[in-house]
């Protein structure tokens, strides 16, 4: 399974990207707008450093718009994937942009229907949100399994599913051995993922070990 990074954080993705595990990014208004400098700037940076799909999203609530939108957005970079949100305009603009070969990732997918739907308008990706299904009581892994089970049933869906609102590592995992091709995960849940008390307590261990033999190596 690859690892996106969920953030548009300029700082959190180069440090990130170095660990060698990103392949990917997805950003949205929200996490733009809590970035300084031009939107447009912020997007082609973080292709730079993920060199990989990044995720840029439409505003527009119509489909001529979001077209439109995503036309711009396609040439900030050759990474650039045009994020639009799942409804009957959304479909269509999908269905439009596949036809002009601009990716899409269709978002705030909520069931394996929307899914379906999502991937027969032509999108490259499609994001269920498995924190925000949890949030009302449903399981949101278990839709992703569905999802990804159907997408495996007929060969000819190339759509992508990527795991989405991530919450905790354990979503990461559950996600991997669902076999979801990508999970977007948030730097917290990254920092999260690495740490173990047992890594922690053997390496204090060796540490202590070695001290006992320094003086040898003099």
């Amino acid at each position: 399974m690859k690892l996106f990074i969920d953030t548009a954080d300029l700082k959190e993705i180069r440090e990130i990207a170095s660990w060698g595990i990103i392949e990917g990014a997805t950003t949205n208004p929200t996490l733009i707008s809590q970035q300084e400098g031009h939107p447009h700037e912020i997007l082609r940076q973080i292709c730079e450093i993920v060199n990989g799909p990044v995720s840029a999203e439409v505003v527009s609530q119509d489909c001529e718009g979001m077209v439109e939108e995503a036309r711009e957005l396609s040439k900030i970079h050759k990474h650039i994937v045009i994020k639009i949100p799942f409804g009957i305009e959304g479909l269509k603009a999908v269905k439009k942009l596949s036809e002009e070969g601009i990716r899409t990732n269709v978002t705030l997918v909520f069931s394996p229907s929307q899914a379906l739907m999502a991937a027969r308008a032509g999108a490259s990706f499609i994001s269920p949100f498995v924190g925000r299904l949890d949030d009302i009581s449903n399981n949101g892994m278990e839709i992703v399994a569905q999802i990804v089970d159907i997408f495996n049933n007929y060969p000819d869906i190339k759509t992508q599913v990527i795991v989405a609102s991530i919450r905790h590592p354990m979503h990461v995992v559950e996600a991997a051995l669902i076999g979801a091709p990508i999970a977007t995960v948030p730097p917290k849940v990254l920092r999260q993922m690495v740490k173990h008390p047992l890594t922690d307590i053997g390496i204090e261990r060796f540490l202590k070990d070695w001290e006992k033999v320094k003086d040898r190596l003099k």
